[in-house]
């Protein structure tokens, strides 16, 4: 029970990092388009984030996949530029699925990347430990973190939207070009030419 907790406790705050803000970021810029009543397709993107992370982390710690270190520093804020731009660019648009099924691809495709991105990290924290079990236990604990920052950024934006009578085209293109502000300089830290 103990290594369950670790492990669990590690993926937790992985997400939380404040020194690794990325994560929050893209979290952000993902679920801001949508709002309560939306839970059931929120918490499939998380999922489907959680899949792809864990998969390239299985992956890595497995050594199927290597990829060089700085390529993924560099795509994980180009990928959270995408979905914020795609926000802007699509902010009040009443075509919902299209953007439904291309946020899942986008979680999905984030989570790879970023699962690359912390292979090392990981293998430091799993040591001797039953990987897949552990990365498991990780992959809970960064599910469960994942849902919180959903219901932070859905309260939040509940909240705006009904006291401060943003509508919701509003909140969104305000988050996202945030977002874009916040990424473009860790784009400009992580370049790879």
């Amino acid at each position: 029970m103990n290594e369950f907790l670790y492990f669990f406790k590690e993926g937790f705050f992985h997400v939380f990092d404040w020194k690794a803000y990325d994560h929050l970021l893209f979290l952000i810029v993902l679920t801001v388009v949508y709002s309560f009543n939306d839970w059931k397709k929120v918490i499939w993107l998380i999922t489907l984030f959680t899949i792809g992370h864990s998969l390239t982390l299985l992956l890595s710690i497995y050594d199927v996949i290597r990829v060089n270190t700085r390529i993924v520093e560099f795509l994980i804020p180009l990928t959270i530029l995408i979905v914020a731009i795609f926000n802007v660019f699509t902010a009040g648009k009443t075509s919902r699925d299209g953007k439904n099924n291309l946020n899942m691809i986008f979680a999905l495709f984030f989570g790879l990347i970023h699962g690359l991105a912390f292979a090392g990290g990981f293998e430091r924290i799993v040591g001797s430990n039953n990987k897949l079990l552990s990365l498991l236990e990780f992959g809970l604990g960064i599910e469960a973190s994942q849902v919180v920052a959903a219901i932070i950024i859905l309260f939040l934006g509940f909240i705006f939207q009904t006291v401060f009578r943003f509508s919701k085209r509003d909140w969104t293109l305000v988050i996202s070009s945030i977002v874009i502000g916040l990424v473009i300089p860790m784009l400009i830290a992580n370049k790879i030419w």
